[in-house]
C-alpha cells in the first residue's frame, strides 16, 4: 500500500502490523485446518490397508480353488499372476511386512498388517 511520508514521498510496502495481523490470521486457519487433513490422511490409508489385504486374501481364495492347495509365500502369488506384485502396507510403507499366517495343512492361510496401534474405530491393525 502506499503510504504518504513526512516529506511527502510515497513509500510502497505493509507496515509490520499488517504483516503480523496477516500472520496471525494464517496461523489460526491453519490450526483449524491440520487436524483435519492428518484424520483424512489416516482414514485413506487404513482404507488401502483393508483393500490391499481384501486383494492378496482373494488371490489366496483362487490359488486355492485352482490348485487345492495354499502357497507357500506371497510371492508364489506373484510368479503364479494372481496378483502382480506384493501389495504395499500403507502403514509400514513396505512390502515385506506382512505378518503371514500360515494353514492348519500347510502353506499360507492368511496375511494381516505388522503395523502398530490401533485405527480409528479403536481395532488393532495386526487384527485385520
Amino acid at each position: 500500500m502506499e503510504r504518504p511520508t513526512a516529506s511527502g514521498k510515497r513509500h510502497l510496502g505493509f507496515t509490520l502490523i499488517e504483516l503480523l495481523v496477516v500472520m496471525a490470521i494464517i496461523a489460526t486457519l491453519m490450526t483449524l485446518v491440520t487436524p483435519q487433513y492428518f484424520r483424512q490422511h489416516a482414514k485413506a490409508q487404513e482404507t488401502v490397508l483393508r483393500h490391499n489385504l481384501s486383494t492378496i486374501r482373494q488371490a489366496l481364495d483362487q490359488y486355492r480353488e485352482d490348485h487345492g492347495t495354499n502357497p507357500d509365500t506371497l510371492q508364489d502369488l506373484v510368479s503364479r499372476r494372481y496378483l502382480r506384485e506384493i501389495p504395499l502396507d500403507p502403514l509400514t510403507g513396505k512390502r515385506e511386512t506382512w505378518r503371514l499366517q500360515h494353514a492348519d495343512e500347510q502353506g499360507l492361510g492368511d496375511v494381516h498388517s505388522s503395523a502398530p496401534g490401533q485405527a480409528n474405530d479403536g481395532t488393532a491393525y495386526a487384527d485385520w
